[in-house]
């Protein structure tokens, strides 16, 4: 097994607490994989995958993966080329992944965990809800509220209510009756999970989603190269005022990301933005980062050691410049062109380095 040299990122809490300690494993057998075959186990963070470990299957397809045990329950998937199979992993959980790799993440079973078989119970749904009519999706998602609301704060709330059937959400923050079961999950979160990474997303989204009760472009439906450039102009670390505009009118590839700095993942996602900026920084390559930290100090101390442009939203969550680029969470990214154009939303971690490469 391949060790991810995770230990330096200790301060991703999410992730791992230090390394050592508690684990939870992931084991199973893929029919078909051998000791060639690469399994990839990744973490979400707010729809940003985040790899944790590799594994390569023994000769007769069996495998075990192990991480530090998150200290909130989290979701993770087992990514076999671009096919996925999504499991949530709550402390010291041993789940097992029965699948080949002909059918990978179409034909699996999950077990382990009651948590786990929900999800995949969840998950084998949804495929065969792809095309389905009006009313078979309201009598499921009825169904659905049932196992959410029993239970608001999990993490398998939470993944219900981020679910995509296709390109379309499962629950639409711009539907009334959808909002309110989001509501109810980002109330749940906030109430018995203030500290959960995903609160201040659920939060986020509750909020802009209300705001923006006749928006001009629905999320369900939004298509990033139709957004036109909505101006941003706040202070950077200096006190120095940092226009979007005129800095992606200076012929760059501008990357545009909405962030908290303070987030538990916030280190290992600024190291990638780093690293495209090292690669490509001197052929027309800028950052314009926009935190939202609550607290100033905080983000003022670490935008102080990086080399883009770094600006502070003092308007927090009530910030207008969030329903703007419709952002309900963090981190957010998107690609402006050398046009000065929104060409691209980036919400794959893994697509950033080969998205900006596209646009240089």
């Amino acid at each position: 097994m391949k060790k991810t040299k995770i230990c330096v990122w200790a301060s991703l809490a999410t992730l791992l607490v230090a390394c050592g300690g508690n684990n939870f494993n992931v084991t199973g057998k893929i029919e078909g994989a051998s000791d060639t075959t690469k399994l990839v186990m990744e973490v979400s963070n707010n729809g940003l995958w985040l790899i944790v470990d590799s594994v390569k299957p023994s000769k007769d397809g069996s495998f075990k993966v192990s991480s530090q045990a998150p200290q909130n329950a989290d979701i993770y998937r087992l990514r076999y080329n671009d096919k996925a199979i999504y499991f949530p992993i709550d402390s010291v959980d041993n789940v097992n992944i029965e699948s080949s790799v002909t059918a990978f993440s179409t034909d699996y079973t999950l077990s382990g965990s009651a948590l786990a078989e929900d999800m995949m119970a969840v998950d084998k749904k949804a495929m065969l809800m792809h095309g389905a009519n009006a009313e078979d999706m309201k009598a499921w998602k009825q169904e659905l509220a049932q196992k959410i609301l029993s239970d608001p704060s999990s993490i398998l709330a939470y993944y219900i209510i981020n679910k995509y059937i296709g390109e379309k959400p499962l629950y639409d923050p711009q539907d009334k009756d959808d909002l309110k079961m989001i509501g109810a999950v980002a109330n749940a979160y906030n109430s018995f999970k203030p500290n959960d990474p995903r609160t201040a997303y659920l939060v986020a989204l509750t909020v802009n989603s209300r705001r923006m009760a006749n928006p001009v472009v629905k999320m369900d439906t939004m298509v990033v190269s139709e957004i036109p450039l909505l101006d941003i102009s706040l202070q950077d670390e200096s006190g120095k005022m940092q226009q979007l505009s005129k800095v992606s009118a200076q012929g760059k590839v501008v990357v545009l990301n909405f962030t908290v700095y303070n987030s538990e993942l916030s280190p290992a996602f600024n190291k990638i933005l780093a690293d495209e900026y090292k690669k490509y920084g001197n052929r027309g390559l800028e950052i314009y980062q926009i935190a939202y930290d609550t607290d100033e100090f905080t983000w003022r101390q670490a935008a102080k050691n990086l080399p883009w442009i770094t600006v502070y939203d003092s308007e927090g969550l009530s910030s207008e410049n969030l329903p703007k680029y419709n952002v309900g969470g963090f981190p957010a990214i998107f690609i402006i062109n050398r046009k000065g154009e929104v060409v691209e939303r980036v919400t794959d971690i893994e697509r950033l380095s080969s998205t900006i490469a596209k646009y240089m």
